[in-house]
């Protein structure tokens, strides 16, 4: 996929989203793009795209979810109301929003699963760099107060809810596995990221 196509389908699910949760049933165009963190000509496209999908109707500059689209929409909700519940009891309410606007876009429904299965173990993760070589478990959280960090990390497919193996470890840092990519990690990042001990 390209980076422009993964852009555009981030878009398209951050205006489903925010026309799912809106109690309104239509909202003004200008009122999302500037809600959403991308150029007014990249929502206008998503937007236009939503539309040939039948998902959206747009009439007279207000933007509503077609019947198909109310589908959409909950799907995208639901995903992101699993993240941010996950998440609050661990972080702030706008700390939580903010991981699950950046979670959403990228985790499968395995994921989602997992989520709901640790929710109850989150608080008991220990720090990746504590796993014996060859174990490893699903991360539980990682933490970090720079989003930076944490965006990158979910870009690799590093994130809460994903199984995670420690390889190995080197000097001043570890090697991981998740699926069948194998990434090195500074030991103060491998630190910040909780797993559950298998």
């Amino acid at each position: 996929m390209t980076k422009e196509s993964d852009t555009l389908r981030i878009v398209k699910e951050d205006i489903l989203r925010r026309l799912g949760e809106e109690k309104t049933e239509k909202i003004a165009l200008g009122s999302i793009k500037s809600e959403i963190n991308a150029s007014d000509s990249f929502v206008s496209k998503a937007v236009k795209k939503l539309e040939r999908e039948s998902l959206i109707e747009q009439h007279n500059g207000l933007v509503s979810l077609t019947k198909k689209g109310e589908g959409s929409a909950k799907e995208v909700v639901k995903k992101h109301l699993v993240i941010e519940n996950y998440f609050k009891e661990m972080r702030n309410g706008r700390d939580a929003h903010k991981v699950a606007h950046i979670l959403e876009h990228y985790v499968s429904k395995e994921v989602i699963d997992n989520l709901k299965k640790i929710s109850t173990l989150k608080r008991e993760g220990a720090p990746l760099t504590e796993v014996e070589i060859g174990k490893g478990g699903i991360i539980t959280d990682i933490i970090s107060s720079d989003y930076r960090v944490f965006e990158r990390m979910v870009s690799v497919g590093i994130f809460p809810g994903k199984k995670i193996t420690l390889a190995n470890k080197i000097p001043n840092g570890v090697v991981v596995r998740v699926k069948n990519k194998k990434f090195a990690l500074y030991k103060s990042i491998a630190k910040r990221i909780r797993v559950t001990k298998q």
